[in-house]
């Protein structure tokens, strides 16, 4: 027993060894680190030189190393599963911060080969764990935002304090290439939403804190996931009719997701032209709120009807929640046809400015939205996606498959 024990001595502390070894190669964080990493250095400005001058390996598929590590906050809306998908199929180590249940990101996982998406849970109120998710990274895209509020997160704090402090926290890394900032079209200090206010107030303190960050500035977006046209036809598949805010001649310029995540790749991915630059997505129609509800309408194929609200009495519906909600003992229902900042946002038009800089700025040529990009909506037609309310009543049933 003696000479077995031998044996197997060294063979026990061995492990031990290779382990300290592979900690001092690898450095592990728990839920403590972040502040005290050799990498979190005082600093005024991001690396001047982009990502450009990154060792890449391969041919540039999802296999490939790009050689960037995006930290992407707000990854598991609907923005981020395709921000993450198109960082994920250029090589790129994507990581993936989430606040809600495991469940959150596990949808990202599957869009990068393996251990290329790495999902970390974190407290956007909790320095450190946001300095845990950029210890590794070299870029940063936020995508944090919200339309209303809830009892634990104000509009402000999710649109205007969680983005500028994750600017702050960039800064003192000391090895951010690059800071992408994702606003909204329309944000402005002087605009009746105060999301948009918030944007606006973020926009200004972003680049006060890194000159060298790209804001970009999409409109509405439209998509598979999105909260416009599939609220809007769930709506009317329900009650047969949606609301029209004013009279539905508020013009807004919605631009297709997939393209917004595309400006975001090719931001990323230049020369550090985009650098210190302010972009605004805008699709290339305009629309009326009214335009806008007879595509879907058509697309749904159903009849259109609509009930004109006033914009005061819009926001009589509105207010209650707003001033509920935090004096309750229970959580409100999310506003979902009924939003009082939606309603106030909608009192002004949301076009791309003259001379701003735009999609073709960054090489990008966007989509129109009539055809493939709203093609999701066909789920909502009545007897299968080949038929609907305004087909089946003009198709005689000798006609039917």
């Amino acid at each position: 027993m003696q000479t077995v024990a031998k044996r197997l001595r060294p063979r026990a502390t061995a492990p031990v060894h290779a382990i300290s070894s592979l900690k001092s190669l690898y450095p592990l964080h728990d839920r403590h680190f972040g502040g005290e990493h050799p990498r979190f250095v005082s600093t005024t400005t991001l690396t001047p030189k982009g990502v450009g001058h990154l060792v890449r390996k391969g041919t540039g598929g999802r296999s490939s190393v790009s050689g960037i590590v995006a930290a992407v906050f707000g990854s598991t809306g609907f923005l981020g599963r395709y921000v993450v998908q198109q960082l994920a199929k250029m090589g790129s180590q994507v990581l993936v911060p989430f606040r809600g249940s495991e469940d959150s990101p596990r949808h990202l996982k599957l869009m990068g080969d393996l251990g290329q998406i790495v999902p970390m849970k974190y407290n956007p109120r909790d320095e450190n764990s946001v300095k845990a998710v950029m210890a590794k990274a070299n870029v940063v895209i936020n995508l944090i935002g919200r339309d209303y509020a809830t009892r634990n997160f104000s509009l402000e704090e999710v649109n205007q304090h969680m983005p500028v402090r994750i600017a702050q926290i960039a800064k003192e890394h000391g090895g951010i290439m690059r800071f992408i900032q994702l606003s909204c079209l329309g944000a402005s200090a002087s605009s009746p939403s105060r999301v948009l206010r918030a944007k606006a107030a973020a926009e200004e303190a972003i680049m006060g804190e890194l000159p060298e960050a790209t804001v970009l500035k999409p409109a509405a977006l439209i998509g598979t996931e999105d909260r416009i046209l599939n609220r809007w036809a769930h709506f009317a598949k329900k009650y047969g009719f949606i609301p029209l805010y004013g009279d539905g001649t508020t013009k807004i310029q919605p631009a297709y997701v997939v393209d917004v995540a595309g400006a975001v790749i090719a931001a990323l991915k230049d020369d550090g032209s985009s650098m210190g630059k302010v972009y605004e997505l805008g699709g290339p129609d305009i629309f009326t709120i009214h335009d806008l509800a007879e595509l879907m309408f058509e697309t749904i194929r159903e009849w259109p009807r609509y009930v004109k609200v006033p914009f005061p009495i819009a926001r009589a519906i509105a207010t209650p929640r707003e001033l509920l909600i935090n004096k309750l003992p229970f959580p409100l229902p999310t506003p979902e046809m009924i939003n009082l900042d939606e309603i106030n946002s909608l009192t002004q038009d949301t076009v791309v400015s003259e001379n701003a800089l735009t999609f073709e700025d960054l090489g990008i040529v966007p989509h129109k939205l009539k055809g493939y990009p709203i093609e999701f909506l066909i789920q909502y037609r009545k007897g299968g996606p080949q038929f609907g309310s305004t087909v089946s009543e003009r198709v005689s049933p000798e006609d039917y498959p």
